[in-house]
């Protein structure tokens, strides 16, 4: 469980590498549900990091329990889809207004960490992080998701009108702090990975029953042979995140999750692409389990782009090798 042991500061009870098996296998099984466990583990870690007592204990507790369900939303509204949340203070207390997108479980959370605007009057900054309670002030936008893929992630417009803040967790800026953010982006790569399963399995499933009392042709063989190849990678970049961070747990990810994620995204879309090639519109057409996988992850890939921190990283490189000559 990723909730600490009562009494043990931060000391896990799992690593992160049975944390990430569990994740996995629940987005094979279903990528909405792994991407809202996703969201939880993400919450459930910041806030056992930055929650103050006596909430810290009560809300882990909860958690532990079972009774609490939490998430993270960061995404801010395009123009006309509302005005960005902002915390509001009175007497002394915060509460949330405004809108926030694409915020995964929306319809089943308890509590979400939310990045929001500094109240009005005060000094514009970087996001701070919101600690909010679901229960009153929230109206569920459920008609704006109408995507097809990760269609029961429920990942809906929510607006705040009023929401009890019950704290402001860290300093501004929070939200992207090491070695956490790196660790929030691994699990989303996770969560891809175990897609990516469900599209392997399926594909691999409706190839054999291609080639029911047969030996496979060439060409199928070849197909599921780049497949694995390509979940290999998958696997090997997540056994290494996995061993780095169990033996460094205070350790940034920073130096590798980008290229982690780039890693398996790209891992992914050559599974997707490959499966489709081999098994032709048949199984897209009468909705298999290939079918849902390949909307599910496009979609999924799409809501994080990779660019801009791989250019970072590409500039970093050049320039201190320009530095080297």
């Amino acid at each position: 469980m990723l909730v600490p042991e009562p009494g043990a500061g931060n000391k896990r009870r799992a690593s992160f590498a049975e944390e990430w098996r569990v994740l996995r296998a629940v987005a094979r099984a279903d990528g909405s549900v792994g991407r809202i466990l996703d969201g939880h583990f993400n919450g459930v870690e910041r806030l056992s990091v930055l929650a103050p007592e006596p909430l810290r204990s009560r809300e882990l507790a909860a958690v532990a329990s079972g009774r609490l369900r939490l998430g993270v939303w960061g995404a801010d509204p395009i123009p006309g889809e509302g005005t960005p949340a902002r915390l509001v203070k009175t007497n002394g207390r915060y509460s949330l207004e405004g809108v926030k997108t694409f915020c995964s479980g929306a319809t089943g959370l308890d509590r979400a960490l939310v990045a929001v605007r500094a109240p009005a009057g005060e000094p514009a900054g970087s996001p701070l992080l919101a600690y909010v309670d679901l229960s009153e002030g929230v109206e569920i936008d459920d008609g704006w998701f109408k995507a097809s893929g990760m269609r029961a992630s429920e990942s809906h417009r929510v607006v705040f009108e009023g929401a009890a803040v019950l704290a402001v967790l860290g300093e501004p800026g929070e939200l992207v702090r090491e070695p956490y953010f790196g660790r929030d982006a691994i699990r989303t790569a996770v969560t891809w990975a175990g897609i990516a399963d469900s599209a392997v399995e399926g594909a691999l499933g409706i190839l054999a029953a291609k080639s029911a009392g047969r030996e496979p042709n060439d060409l199928a063989s070849l197909a599921a042979g780049r497949m694995l190849a390509s979940r290999g990678t998958i696997d090997r970049w997540l056994e290494h995140a996995a061993s780095f961070v169990d033996t460094n747990p205070e350790a940034s990810t920073a130096h590798f999750s980008t290229q982690l994620r780039e890693s398996i995204a790209a891992a992914a879309r050559d599974i997707l692409d490959v499966a489709a090639r081999a098994v032709g519109s048949h199984p897209f057409a009468t909705a298999s389990d290939l079918d849902r996988a390949r909307r599910d992850l496009e979609l999924f890939l799409l809501q994080h782009r990779l660019e801009p921190a791989l250019a970072r990283v590409g500039k970093r490189a050049i320039e201190e090798r320009r530095a080297r000559t």
